[in-house]
């Protein structure tokens, strides 16, 4: 029984094998290039945001401040970016997170963090249609929202108040052109990009012509007047301004804390480039350039576009729905607006193509792995995955067309931050593996086979019993005495002190979001565990640290090593800590449709699964034949399976 469950608990753990020997071959269609990665980058994480969230942030959080808070998402945003930046560098194929799970922590993991990309980009689409949807209907006059609630009115609980049949159409029409070839797809999204990065150029520069610096210069006194003049007030002695102290930073430093947690989202979306690793023509190096090409483009846009807005008329006045229409307005610039308008729309078609580009790669390569059904690994005639993005263009639309998705929009975070969290966990296991772990692991089943059938007599139980000391001194002495150069027991070591990490980040996160006031009044009780939990936190990052590294180099590799992805986790944790418990019970309810489907069918049907099943037979058979050359290739190939592409 002990063994069974033993067997259970290894084969969810069971890591995907890449050969690093092969990565050029595929069935997709490589045809990008770094300028097509850096506009999808752009496109998809700079999106209609930067017409609306600045103005909001602004008034409520930050004030004039807002350009601090872009700056402290940013660098928050990078982080995450970077470490997806070293696995595109180290395995440059289709999959994103997914995969990036699978080769380094284990199938179940690999599950969860495709499960939850699935449902982040699922509800990306759709919500991203429904406001294209809204906004060209703004624009017109409101009539396709005033025609469908006349004629097709839905009042059910958690339903839309009217069907979308625009966001439908729109979702298929980008369904099509996906199915049709990523080339095309490539330049429509440069096209839209440029268009809106120009209309950004316009704001920026007219902003800052039309600016006055003394709008981030306003007197508390000036506020109070406005406040009493606002409430209709009689008394005015002890009046407090509703609009913070004025000055840069009006609601203080935690209002500009506030508003990076909320621009932080902001910067979603460039983790769309990592699933393109076999659709790039020099993945190892353009996959690394696009995503801090296209971070850096995204974060100047936003930086410029906050500051503009803020320095061409008071935080207190800027519109929460349109901020850049009123401030134009504001300013004598009335005509401006429609400029805004055709970018914000064209910001909206590349998000809406962002959003909806890696769900069939997604899709794709969980099904290529086995792990989701095998009909969506399909490719067409084009090179590109026709099933898988099928499947996802309806599931987009039956959710656009049905749904209010802004109770959903929650949900997105979550997959989103695991998926940030899980990368950066990968890269430090990743970086203290022992040189050549992913080429070695291959033969790791033939020779966990040969050795259980040549061993000649069982271990007696002392002898057990001995090996296990030995096993924990050694572990000891790799704690207080680092070998020079990665190991099996250094990386056990790392591997331990992540998990360790993890629980303390959690703990960490959940005490200063949900005990803040026992942290302000000194109780004693929160402070002696905080100091606990920080001195295991800190003892953790000290064992890491003294551990070595892989020798092993690619094109690109996350600095300030082991800091800076505990760092990510850390911000990722606390992101997702915050967030409402009906978003987590919404969450809890997606994932156990997953597992159904990942126990009743992915767990029998992954790829992984039948390679281990066929290697004892294939080493019986290279004994009776006693192994020519030739044999020797069809082993390596049966962990490897690669796929041969033909021409674009």
């Amino acid at each position: 029984m002990l063994e069974r469950i033993l067997l259970f608990g290894r084969s969810l753990l069971r890591r995907k094998v890449v050969d690093l020997s092969t990565l050029e071959d595929s069935k997709l269609c490589r045809c990008l290039g770094i300028a097509d990665l850096i506009a999808l980058g752009v496109g998809s994480t700079l999106g209609a945001g930067v017409y609306v969230l600045a103005g909001e942030v602004a008034k409520g959080d930050s004030g004039p401040s807002i350009v601090v808070s872009f700056l402290i998402a940013a660098i928050a945003s990078v982080m995450a970016g970077l470490c997806y930046a070293e696995f595109g560098a180290r395995v440059p194929k289709t999959g994103s997170a997914y995969l990036y799970s699978y080769v380094t922590v284990g199938e179940i993991w690999a599950f969860i963090t495709g499960w939850n990309l699935i449902l982040s980009y699922v509800i990306g689409t759709s919500s991203v249609a429904r406001a294209w949807s809204a906004t060209f209907d703004e624009i017109i006059g409101g009539h396709i929202e005033t025609f469908c609630k006349t004629y097709f009115p839905m009042n059910s609980p958690g339903l839309a108040q009217y069907p979308d049949f625009f966001a439908v159409f729109l979702i298929l029409l980008l369904s099509g052109l996906l199915s049709f070839g990523v080339k095309e797809s490539a330049w429509v999204t440069k096209i839209f990009t440029s268009i809106n990065v120009l209309v950004l150029l316009f704001v920026i520069i007219s902003g800052f012509v039309k600016g006055d610096t003394q709008n981030w210069q306003i007197t508390e006194d000036s506020l109070i007047n406005l406040t009493i003049a606002a409430r209709n007030l009689s008394v005015t002695a002890n009046v407090t301004s509703d609009f913070g102290v004025g000055g840069f930073m009006p609601y203080g430093f935690s209002g500009t804390l506030a508003g990076a947690a909320t621009c932080f989202y902001a910067f979603v979306g460039f983790d769309c480039i990592a699933t393109t690793g076999e659709e790039v023509k020099n993945p190892q190096r353009a996959i690394p350039v696009g995503i801090v090409v296209s971070l850096t483009v995204c974060f100047l846009a936003y930086f410029g576009v906050s500051a503009a807005l803020t320095l061409m008329m008071p935080y207190y006045l800027l519109d929460e729905k349109s901020p850049l229409p009123m401030a134009f307005e504001y300013v004598g610039w009335e005509p401006a607006k429609y400029v805004v308008a055709a970018g914000s729309l064209c910001a909206l078609s590349t998000s809406l193509l962002g959003a909806m580009f890696p769900l069939p790669r997604i899709l794709f390569a969980m099904a290529r792995d086995g792990i989701l059904f095998k009909f969506m690994s399909k490719v067409s005639k084009h090179q590109s995955p026709v099933a898988a993005t099928i499947a996802a263009g309806t599931i987009a639309a039956v959710m656009a067309f049905l749904f209010d998705l802004k109770a959903l929009v929650d949900m997105m975070s979550i997959g989103t931050l695991l998926a940030y969290s899980l990368v950066a966990v990968c890269v430090l296991i990743l970086r203290y593996q022992p040189d050549g772990v992913l080429e070695r692991r291959s033969r790791t089943g033939e020779k966990d086979y040969l050795s259980s059938e040549g061993s000649e007599s069982d271990l007696t139980e002392s002898e057990s019993h001995l090996n296990m000391l030995k096993g924990n001194s050694s572990t000891l002495q790799t704690v207080l005495h680092p070998p020079a150069s990665p190991s099996e027991r250094s990386s056990s070591v790392v591997n331990m002190s992540i998990c360790v990490l993890m629980l303390e980040v959690c703990v960490l996160s959940y005490l200063t979001t949900y005990h803040n006031k026992s942290i302000v009044g000194m109780e004693v009780w929160i402070l002696a565990l905080l100091s606990v939990c920080l001195l295991i936190f800190i003892g953790c990052i000290v064992m890491i640290c003294r551990q070595p590294q892989t020798s092993k180099k690619v094109s690109f590799m996350v600095p300030l090593l082991p800091f800076l992805p505990i760092l990510s986790v850390f911000v990722n944790i606390y992101l997702m800590v915050q967030l409402s418990g009906d978003t987590w019970i919404r969450f809890s309810v997606w994932m156990a449709v997953g597992f159904m489907i990942y126990f009743g069918y992915g767990m029998w049907h992954s790829v992984e699964r039948q390679h281990q099943f066929q290697t004892p037979a294939n080493i019986r058979s290279q004994k009776n034949h006693k192994g020519s050359r030739d044999a020797e290739g069809k082993d390596q190939e049966r962990f490897i399976c690669p796929e041969k592409t033909s021409r674009c």
